[in-house]
């Protein structure tokens, strides 16, 4: 091992568009991996994060959306990166595992030594390379990114416990109804290809049980209904849990921070730590200006080259602002997404909120919430081409697109 000729590919699962609402009003125009945060697509942030790991070939985009959706965007990928990025869409949801194993011809096609896997929907500082060199050290076939996190919030998430010296994942169990261990996993991995071989095993093992099963018509029927197809393969039930304590699997803990992406208020936090990488990964991406020539940037903020802010402006901590936006003279922005094509007039107020493409919101008016990430009403969201107009307050709500609010709201969901 170690040898330079080895090469190394990664796969990012994005998922698909699903029936879950927890993303709306967001993903009614965008899917969901293609959302910005800190100005660039969420899956960008894994995808460059690849870029870091010594000897990569090719990145894999695995998931359900169609090709048309991701194409423009992995295209633009690729060659800035300098790197082959390719979208591989299934027919339908395999599983963590099995949407792996489903495309293993192409996956393996420059003969890797080690694949990562890497989840598009959380958000840390994703230090694969030097994960990689841990797994190289400790010789299994896997080893999985875990972070310590409160006793209270562990359940929501796979916990297991790994032994203290070697790192050995020794049990694992997906979201456990009594508490097992503070020590969650992040969702990201490396693998050898022997994890085609254990994938294989699981839908091997499938089929036997089906072909041996001797069971009365009724007792068959109650079981096809529970079973799983032979090729969905869940990579935490089937895979992490059954090979914990065989000297297989291992642990790389990370220090820094690690969320998962599952709604609107998470993507403002996530916004937010990106913003925070960027002054130490890429702080040419950060926004400044003294309030005299440019707008008073305060902390982090991200604004788009095409944007234009009045100077008496005062924008800042943790604001991304994307393309063609306007913000108009005494705004004040703080904590918040002002999405592509927005017009924000004098003296507006946005604090804690996601404001949707093409939306205005107008002179001395307000679109704020109390900052709860967790809240379902804790950040507002305008969706797209909403206009709230002069002299209106919009507090803890969510508007769905195409509405005009001319009078105030608070704790309110506009339908």
């Amino acid at each position: 091992m170690g040898s330079s000729d080895e090469k190394v590919v990664a796969v990012i699962m994005v998922g698909g568009p699903t029936k879950g609402t927890r993303f709306r009003p967001l993903s009614l125009n965008v899917p969901k991996p293609l959302f910005p945060l800190a100005g660039q697509p969420m899956v960008h942030h894994p995808i460059s994060a690849c870029k870091r790991i010594p000897n990569l070939a090719q990145i894999f985009l695995i998931g359900f959306y169609e090709e048309r959706e991701f194409a423009l965007y992995v295209s633009a990928i690729s060659n800035e990166l300098k790197v082959p990025v390719r979208y591989l869409r299934e027919d339908k949801p395999l599983g963590s595992a099995g949407g792996l194993y489903n495309f293993r011809d192409l996956i393996m096609e420059d003969s890797p030594s080690h694949i990562f896997l890497l989840n598009c929907d959380v958000c840390c500082s994703f230090p694969l390379p030097e994960m990689l060199e841990a797994h190289k050290s400790y010789g299994g076939m896997g080893t999985i990114l875990v972070i310590k996190v409160s006793v209270e919030s562990a359940s929501q998430f796979g916990e297991l416990v790994a032994d203290p010296t070697t790192n050995e994942l020794l049990h694992y169990t997906e979201k456990p109804e009594t508490f097992v261990s503070d020590l969650i996993n992040c969702g990201v991995y490396v693998f050898t290809p022997e994890i085609f071989t254990a994938i294989e095993g699981v839908s091997t093992q499938r089929k036997d049980r089906a072909n041996l099963r001797r069971l009365s018509s009724f007792e068959a029927l109650q079981s096809a209904t529970r079973s799983l197809p032979s090729n969905f393969v869940r990579l935490d039930q089937d895979i992490l849990s059954p090979l914990a304590g065989k000297k297989q699997l291992f642990t790389y803990e990370t220090k820094d921070f690690w969320e998962q992406i599952k709604t609107p208020g998470m993507s403002l936090r996530c916004s937010s730590l990106y913003l925070a990488l960027f002054r130490l990964t890429s702080p040419d991406l950060l926004a400044s200006g003294d309030g005299i020539k440019s707008a008073k940037i305060v902390g982090d903020v991200y604004v788009h080259p095409s944007a234009k802010i009045h100077p008496t402006a005062k924008i800042g901590p943790n604001v991304s602002i994307s393309a063609n936006a306007r913000i108009g003279a005494g705004a004040r922005l703080i904590s918040c997404i002002i999405l592509d094509d927005v017009e924000i007039k004098e003296n507006a107020v946005v604090i804690h909120a996601i404001v949707g493409w093409k939306s205005s919101i107008g002179t001395w008016s307000r679109v704020q919430a109390s900052g709860d990430y967790n809240a379902k009403l804790g950040i507002t969201i305008l969706g797209e081409s909403v206009s709230v107009e002069d002299e209106v307050v919009v507090i803890n709500s969510i508007v769905l697109p195409n509405k005009t609010l001319n009078v105030s709201v608070q704790e309110e969901i506009i339908l």
